[in-house]
């Protein structure tokens, strides 16, 4: 699968040649454009070299298994978390977050198949295939709004636009001022995710982030492309834009970049990172977003079971023997995925180890500090005041910013 993912992505930087490197050559003398364009020829063969090399050479021997085994993915787990939470907890939350939610998923579709059919009298004790109809049904009236192929860059943009607005009205966090342009994702990254955020670095604050969304691969089918764009829906891309940019990933690195240590900054913790990421989706329904809209309240918690499934397939698959055909009947019978989306996240989950069991691991101590400090706060607990104090901290592992946000002695994780 790596080698299968270099074949797919190595002509990508040919890209780069036409979109960053030609459009310069008008701007140089003519001794200096002779050079760039023979450069850029000599660049362009050693790409294509390569590539028949990878296609020839590379691919047709790699044999190798895409598990990483028991023993170093728990280690690489501990050093990724830094957390206290091993494999074995993680598993037991997941699978008890997973049938929360899931009946949590069909107590809203209720409603939205109940506005559909007023004079539906739900049973009181459903089975569960009846709940599972009834999410799915529910599903579907929220896939009738969905972008054409083309649009989802600028259904995105205008989203980010909505739920900016709103975060600044509603008080949620304060918006630094970091600008923040969505663009259509460079052909050799694509292929793993739809989107993701690209922030400045470490040493970089203050410049532009970008907010990186995939277009549809052209060589899919009718069947393929409308798979990806129902689960990429309107309120699909809502969601995802409130993780990628506002109040997620853009926002949170902006704040995190503003900590005045360049170790902190270097060394950010990933489920701090993507765990605040989930954790917004939820804070946005919850204060209100789109007027409680149950179609966005729906997406919400199918992303969040996202985020459980790829705990459970993470260890399932590196410390285990999960099957691809496992793997995608807990996607989409389970987690409501498309086949699209349930696809390349198998290919995700391959090339990657431990990352995907940040997003719950992450979520799950954001959740629980933001618990513990509206107990410790009482009436004094303010939301925008809390958030502003936890993105202070920079990018920390969750544990150490809980001790600076209630004043507690900083104990390394337990492994």
């Amino acid at each position: 699968v790596h080698a299968d993912t270099a074949v797919s992505q190595n002509r990508g930087a040919l890209s780069i040649l036409s979109n960053m490197v030609e459009p310069q050559l008008g701007v140089l003398s003519a001794s200096e454009r002779a050079r760039l364009a023979a450069a850029i020829e000599l660049a362009r063969g050693a790409i294509e070299a390569h590539q028949t090399w990878l296609e020839n050479e590379l691919l047709p021997n790699a044999a190798g298994d895409f598990r990483i085994g028991r023993q170093l993915f728990d280690q690489k787990l501990g050093f990724t978390l830094q957390s206290g939470m091993d494999r074995a907890e993680i598993g037991r939350r997941a699978a008890e977050e997973l049938e929360r939610a899931r009946q949590r998923m069909y107590e809203v579709s209720r409603e939205i198949y109940r506005a559909q059919n007023p004079y539906t009298v739900f049973p009181d004790e459903p089975s569960g295939e009846y709940r599972q109809a009834i999410t799915r049904a529910a599903l579907e009236v929220v896939y009738r709004d969905r972008p054409r192929r083309g649009e989802i860059v600028a259904t995105a943009r205008r989203f980010l636009e909505q739920s900016t607005e709103f975060v600044r009205r509603a008080g949620i966090v304060t918006i630094p001022d970091d600008p923040v342009e969505i663009i259509v994702m460079p052909e050799f990254r694509r292929g793993i995710a739809l989107a993701y955020c690209d922030s400045p670095g470490p040493l970089d604050a203050g410049q532009k982030t970008f907010y990186a969304v995939s277009p549809l691969p052209e060589d899919w089918t009718r069947e393929q492309e409308d798979s990806f764009l129902r689960e990429y829906n309107d309120m699909g891309v809502q969601v995802l834009t409130i993780h990628e940019a506002m109040p997620g990933h853009y926002l949170q690195i902006a704040h995190a970049n503003r900590y005045p240590s360049t170790l902190r900054a270097v060394l950010s913790s990933g489920p701090f990172i993507e765990g605040w990421a989930v954790y917004t989706e939820g804070v946005m329904q919850r204060q209100g977003y789109l007027d409680h809209d149950p179609r966005f309240h729906l997406i919400v918690l199918k992303l969040y079971i996202r985020a459980i499934t790829n705990a459970i397939m993470d260890q399932a698959i590196h410390a285990g023997t999960m099957s691809r055909d496992e793997a995608m009947e807990l996607m989409v019978e389970q987690g409501f995925q498309e086949e699209r989306e349930a696809a390349q996240k198998w290919v995700r989950a391959q090339l990657t180890s431990a990352q995907l069991s940040t997003y719950f691991v992450g979520f799950l101590e954001h959740s629980d500090l933001r618990r513990e400090a509206e107990a410790a706060a009482g009436a004094d607990f303010e939301l925008k005041r809390y958030h502003d104090r936890v993105l202070s901290f920079g990018a920390p592992p969750v544990h150490y910013a809980r001790a600076l946000l209630l004043d507690l002695p900083i104990e390394p994780p337990r492994r």
